[in-house]
């Protein structure tokens, strides 16, 4: 009798963590870049953040969202994925623009064949179908150059997997790679850091913030029985987490000495 008179308030509570713990999940993946994004546009310097942290989010989420076609799961890791695009979107608009404006070469780097002038020798409009190169990927003059990146990446891939939907291998592994490469979302910043000898510039409180959030997203993995590839992934993501803390560490009491602009160009050499 005692028990049904607590489950009043035992059922509102149950429901209403349920809810928090859902908005945690919406939410909580874009809190670690609101510092980073703050601390760029107050610096105007972008060169302590690697733009290919955005590129893994955006394509570990796109991928993220084609899976759950083939294989439905909880609503809020699919709001997750649509929060994160929209959040990447505008870091990637910020720190283009930023870099654009700090680099004394303003020869025009695009995504695909583009109008483009050497604007310091006044030279006429060429139209010109090597701009896709290689070596400037990821690292282009313009927003709208990502954009349509994105747009081309996701328009491929849901062609793909619209085909592929009935292929049980295809979707599994589909997920696989979504979680996987979201997994792998630490790996360009820490290179950056191992490759500039230090962690100036990247925001510590974002890196905390990725570290507590992705632990609190494995558990919730683990208790709500997500695919197992959410899981074994999200351990992997936490320990790429860690080992950035250890470079925090590292760097801040061994400081290294500054790698040469001259062997390594922000432009061309470092992500």
């Amino acid at each position: 009798m005692e028990a049904d008179g607590l489950e009043w308030l035992v059922v509102p509570m149950h429901q209403l963590v349920s809810w928090g713990a859902a908005g945690a999940m919406v939410f909580g993946g874009v809190v670690p870049y609101i510092p980073q994004y703050r601390d760029i546009k107050r610096t105007q310097n972008a060169e302590g953040f690697s733009t290919y942290v955005c590129l893994v989010l955006l394509v570990a989420n796109i991928l993220r969202i084609l899976f759950w076609f083939g294989r439905h799961f909880e609503s809020p890791l699919l709001w997750q994925s649509i929060i994160m695009i929209i959040t990447m979107l505008l870091m990637l608009k910020l720190c283009t623009e930023v870099r654009v404006s700090n680099e004394l070469n303003i020869k025009r780097r695009s995504f695909s064949a583009a109008d483009s002038k050497d604007e310091e020798i006044k030279a006429p409009p060429k139209r010109s179908y090597l701009d896709f190169d290689l070596n400037y990927f990821w690292h282009w003059s313009k927003f709208t150059d990502y954009v349509q990146c994105v747009l081309t990446f996701t328009g491929v891939t849901g062609y793909i997997t619209y085909l592929s939907l009935d292929s049980f291998l295809f979707v599994e592994t589909l997920g696989f790679l979504a979680v996987f490469t979201e997994a792998m979302l630490g790996v360009p910043q820490l290179y950056r850091n191992y490759q500039n000898r230090s962690t100036d510039g990247m925001s510590v409180k974002m890196v905390l913030m990725w570290t507590s959030g992705d632990t609190f997203k494995t558990v919730y993995f683990i208790l709500n029985q997500a695919p197992f590839q959410f899981s074994i992934c999200g351990l992997l993501q936490v320990f790429v987490d860690m080992a950035i803390l250890l470079q925090v560490y590292f760097y801040s009491y061994y400081p290294q000495k500054p790698a040469s602009h001259t062997a390594h160009p922000a432009s061309t050499k470092a992500l």
